[in-house]
């Protein structure tokens, strides 16, 4: 991430904060959480994008800390390795959180649950009692 260890970022209705690890560790994490805490008061689908080269015990536990700390609020965290990862990363997550693909995905489910629906054996059933009905 550079000398600016930390950057935000809002994309579609999508907010990240992209943070280097080490840099993350040789802050201080208090300081970062109130930050975290205003982001994700902002924004309703905060990503905290964490990179690292190698993600060892050191940075898995701030990354615990930190979704333990956040736990059953709207942030995911997410680890990344470089910054090809994280580009691609925001805009696999912009896109599906975008309303016309949200919508698009809606429309597909629903397709797929009526034919379902229309090929169940149960549904064949209940369309000759109906027949018989009438």
């Amino acid at each position: 991430m550079g000398n600016n260890s930390h950057y935000e970022h809002s994309s579609a209705g999508v907010a990240f904060i992209l943070s280097d690890t080490q840099d993350l560790l040789r802050t201080g994490e208090e300081q970062f959480s109130e930050r975290i805490q205003r982001f994700i008061g902002i924004h309703r689908n905060s990503f905290l994008v964490l990179s690292a080269a190698l993600h060892g015990p050191e940075e898995w536990s701030v990354m615990f800390r930190i979704q333990k700390r956040f736990l059953g609020s709207n942030l995911r965290v997410i680890p990344v390795h470089n910054p090809a990862e994280t580009v691609k990363l925001m805009l696999t997550m912009a896109k599906i959180t975008s309303k016309p693909q949200a919508d698009d995905t809606r429309y597909k489910m629903e397709m797929i649950k009526a034919q379902i629906i229309e090929k169940s054996p149960v549904w064949k059933m209940l369309q000759e009692y109906q027949s018989h009905c009438n």
